[in-house]
């Protein structure tokens, strides 16, 4: 029994020790802004052109995938391209120059055939006036020259149009069929260009989700890491404690593993929605009271440069 009272005492007296040593001061972590890389287009990984630890600049190139079904496409909408581009020519040139040579001397044809019958109306009409023709020769002869002219219009108009090219109905129809098949490859040559997998911004590379020749599915995360001097120190502060700390406030940041002071000023002050997100250690807090967290940014990007993520920071109250 007096055992176990002594044991007792002492956890008391180690439990008061341990807060004592702390009071005054918090514990939190070193963090850094993370970045997820993922696949847009499905595709099997051929290579890998980083390894987890690299530090890597925006637009470097990260992975390499092999998606045969886009070559397919692009020829594809290659060949659509040039019969649509075909077609809208034709339709705004109109025929060829064969068929305009055609369609002039076939105007020319009907022009005489035109000119003989009008003058043997005339001819007819006199003599028709004088009743040595009978009305029914006239008539005929009349429907002779009415189909003549008929005959000449049309392939006047014919001729008009082939050389002015088609209805611009037909031009807009053909224009508007050009335009989709372009469209239709500038989005499989973007397809083809996601084959690249590449760094959205400068940031070191974590960790690799995938090993060559395994695939990547849309929306996938490849790659894993911190962006750049992003680094930041994040603490937990019960609202007791809130009237030591300002938005904008310049405070003095322990790191412990390497005993280096950094100066940083308090940018973000939140209230946390679950207590697992607590960073501090030991924390002192009521259970009613509400939860914060501080973060502080440094005021020189080169100071925390090299500073080890999730590794242990204090920061005195």
């Amino acid at each position: 029994m007096k055992r176990i009272i002594t044991l007792l005492v002492l956890t008391f007296l180690f439990v008061g020790c341990e807060k004592n040593i702390n009071k005054g001061q918090i514990q939190g972590k070193i963090e850094n802004e993370q970045i997820s890389v993922v696949s847009k287009i499905p595709g099997k990984i051929i290579k890998i052109f980083v390894k987890e630890g690299d530090w890597v600049k925006k637009g470097d190139t990260l992975a390499l995938l092999d998606i045969p079904e886009v070559n397919a496409k692009i020829n594809q909408a290659e060949g659509a391209v040039t019969s649509a581009k075909a077609q809208y020519n034709m339709a705004v040139k109109g025929a060829t120059d064969n068929q305009i040579k055609q369609l002039e001397a076939k105007k020319q044809g009907l022009k005489e055939q035109y000119q003989f019958a009008q003058k043997s109306i005339q001819r007819l009409d006199n003599m028709l006036k004088d009743s040595l023709v009978s009305q029914q020769t006239f008539d005929e002869a009349f429907a002779k020259y009415e189909g003549a002219q008929a005959q000449y219009n049309a392939v006047v108009a014919e001729l008009d149009e082939a050389k002015k090219g088609g209805r611009i109905e037909q031009q807009t129809m053909a224009l508007g069929q050009q335009d989709r098949a372009y469209g239709a490859l500038q989005e499989v040559e973007t397809a083809d260009k996601e084959r690249y997998v590449i760094a959205p911004q400068d940031m070191s590379i974590e960790t690799i989700t995938l090993n060559i020749g395994e695939l990547a599915l849309p929306g996938y995360t490849l790659f894993n890491g911190y962006i750049t001097n992003s680094t930041y120190f994040r603490f937990t502060v019960p609202e007791s404690q809130l009237d030591k700390i300002k938005k904008g406030q310049e405070m003095t940041v322990h790191v412990v593993y390497n005993k280096k002071d950094i100066k940083g000023t308090v940018s973000t002050i939140k209230q946390l929605g679950a207590y697992g997100n607590i960073a501090t250690a030991y924390p002192d807090f009521e259970m009613q009271e509400s939860l914060f967290e501080i973060k502080i940014t440094p005021l020189n990007n080169q100071d925390s440069k090299d500073l080890i993520t999730k590794a242990t920071v204090t920061l005195k109250l």
